[in-house]
C-alpha cells in the first residue's frame, strides 16, 4: 500500500483518502449522502460541477439546455473542439461519472425559464449551486430556494474582469462594486428577498471596452468579454462555499465556516 494511503478509508473511497484526510471518514460520509443542484454549466456551473462531484458528493442534479459552441472553449470544461454542437449536460454527466462510478447524476436538459425553476426546485437539495448569467431566471432560482428553505449560493458577474485575488464570498446585501449584483438585489428586493444569500462577487471594475451586445434571447440583453481563468474560480469558490457548508453540518470545520449567516 501507498505509504499516503488512508488504511482507514472504506475501499471503494481510496480515491478520495487525501480528501479523508482534511475532511474525516464522518465529513466524508456526509458528502455521499448530499444531493447538490447545479444550475448552470457554463464557465462558472461546469467547473463548481467538477469540483462538487471530485469532493466525494453522491448525487448531483446538473441543469443546462444549451450546446457547446466554438466560443464557449476559451473558458468553458465540457466545450472542445471535438465537442462543438454536444450537449453541455450530457458532457458533464459523463465526466462527473469518469470521475466517481459511483456518483448519481440527474440531468435535466433544459433552459431556466422561470415557469420551469419553480418544478426543479421541488426536490429537497442539500445545496443549491446557480451559476445563471441572466438577472430574471437567476433571481426566479433565488426566490423559489429561499421560499423552500435551501441553501444556495449564487455567482455574480465574472465578465469583463482579469483578476481572481478580488473576489469575495458574502451576503448578496452586503455584495458591492459589481453592477451585476446591484441588479440581483434590485430584482430580489421586489420579490421580497433582502438578505439570506451567500453568493460570490468581484470588487473588480469592470473593463467595459469588453462590452457585447447579443440578441437579447433568454433573458440576455449583452455580455462581457471573459478570461479562461475567471469563471473557473468563480466556480471553485462556489463549490468551496457548499462543500464548507455541508461538512459545517456535521461540526468538522466549525473554525472555517463559510461566508454569511
Amino acid at each position: 500500500m501507498n505509504a499516503l494511503t488512508n488504511s482507514s478509508t472504506r475501499p471503494d473511497r481510496q480515491w478520495l483518502s487525501r480528501t479523508a484526510l482534511i475532511t474525516g471518514e464522518q465529513g466524508l460520509d456526509r458528502l455521499e449522502r448530499a444531493h447538490v443542484l447545479v444550475i448552470g454549466l457554463g464557465g462558472v456551473g461546469s467547473y463548481a460541477a467538477e469540483f462538487i462531484a471530485r469532493a466525494g458528493v453522491g448525487e448531483m442534479t446538473i441543469v443546462d439546455g444549451d450546446d457547446v459552441e466554438a466560443s464557449n472553449r476559451n473558458r468553458q470544461l465540457p466545450a472542445l473542439a471535438t465537442t462543438e454542437g454536444q450537449s453541455k449536460a450530457l458532457l458533464m454527466e459523463e465526466r462527473l461519472k469518469a470521475i466517481n462510478p459511483s456518483i448519481r447524476v440527474n440531468v435535466i436538459r433544459s433552459f431556466l425559464m422561470p415557469e420551469v425553476i419553480e418544478g426543479i426546485l421541488s426536490q429537497p437539495f442539500d445545496y443549491v449551486v446557480e451559476a445563471i448569467d441572466s438577472i430574471t431566471p437567476k433571481a426566479t432560482v433565488i426566490y423559489h430556494a429561499k421560499q423552500r428553505g435551501l441553501r444556495i449560493v449564487s455567482s455574480m458577474g465574472a465578465g469583463g474582469k482579469l483578476d481572481p485575488t478580488k473576489l469575495i464570498v458574502a451576503d448578496l446585501s452586503k455584495s458591492h462594486t459589481c453592477r451585476f449584483a446591484q441588479y440581483v438585489r434590485k430584482r430580489l428586493r421586489k420579490m421580497g428577498v433582502r438578505k439570506g444569500v451567500k453568493v460570490v462577487f468581484s470588487t473588480e471594475l469592470v473593463i467595459r471596452e469588453s462590452l457585447m451586445l447579443t440578441d437579447g434571447s433568454r433573458y440576455k440583453k449583452s455580455a462581457y468579454g471573459t478570461i479562461s481563468y475567471l469563471p473557473a474560480t468563480f466556480g471553485a469558490a462556489c463549490a468551496s462555499v457548499a462543500i464548507r457548508d455541508l461538512l459545517d453540518d456535521v461540526g468538522r470545520i466549525d473554525q472555517h465556516s463559510a461566508g454569511t449567516n
